[in-house]
């Protein structure tokens, strides 16, 4: 993890201490609960919120013969896969047409534009073309995805090596959703509740502290009651947010 990454992580957790009384009274958390309840954080956001999610593409490079592919953790789910050849079954773009997702969105907009030749027909022509020699020469791959192992399946084997292009979901980074104002304030905040509602399992199991003076009572349950509302609360802050959309990325690898 980067520096900075950490550095957010921390000041997350000297929020948490200091919401708990830290400073003033002794907060009973050491510094695996913290990791546990930012933990907590981000998987329950990553569960509930469409915010946590990014479309993306990745380049896979194909082995001649090679069926089956790992991809990274992140990936949650792909979509499509596209050749970069089509017209050409053997791959590498011998006697096919190269397809390039940047040069296509090049092209489109020139043949798009009022000033240049062509316009909208050629535009439609164009795509009319695409679609018909990518179903005559199998532009599109089937595969089939395994979502636990993160393995990928061609159902055509490989005749050539060649970078396959995957339109793909894939999970935001940790550090990424730290840099993300809507992100950040909810998983700081969700930190909280599960450190209060740990404390307060901790502190439940003793009702008094022995003193001089008959000792003092714990408020361990009062802090999990508090921490079970506040939970509850920012499952449905989750439930009713309209999340703005995440433009694409790209991965190479």
């Amino acid at each position: 993890m980067s520096t900075q990454f950490n550095t957010q992580k921390q000041e997350i957790f000297d929020y948490v201490f200091r919401m708990l009384g830290g400073g003033m009274i002794d907060v009973e958390l050491d510094p695996d609960h913290y990791e546990t309840a930012i933990k907590d954080a981000f998987d329950r956001y990553r569960q509930r919120s469409d915010h946590s999610v990014e479309e993306s593409y990745l380049f896979m490079p194909t082995v001649i013969d090679q069926n089956t592919y790992t991809l990274p953790n992140e990936v949650i789910e792909v979509r499509k896969i596209f050749r970069r050849s089509i017209g050409s079954r053997t791959g590498g773009g011998d006697g096919g047409t190269l397809f390039e997702p940047f040069n296509l969105a090049y092209t489109n907009t020139y043949l798009l534009a009022s000033t240049n030749l062509g316009g909208l027909a050629t535009y439609n022509a164009f795509a009319q073309y695409q679609e018909l020699v990518g179903r005559m020469f199998g532009s599109f791959i089937e595969f089939k995805w395994n979502n636990t192992t993160k393995e990928i399946t061609l159902l055509q084997r490989p005749r050539a090596e060649e970078n396959l292009l995957l339109y793909a979901y894939n999970h935001r980074p940790d550090s990424e959703l730290l840099n993300d104002y809507l992100a950040q304030k909810w998983i700081k905040s969700y930190t909280l509740a599960i450190s209060k509602y740990m404390l307060g399992e901790a502190r439940s199991k003793f009702n008094t502290v022995a003193g001089p003076q008959g000792g003092s009572s714990l408020n361990g349950d009062a802090l999990k009651q508090e921490a079970s509302s506040e939970l509850e609360r920012l499952d449905q802050e989750l439930a009713t947010q309209t999340a703005g959309g995440v433009g694409y990325s790209f991965t190479i690898g």
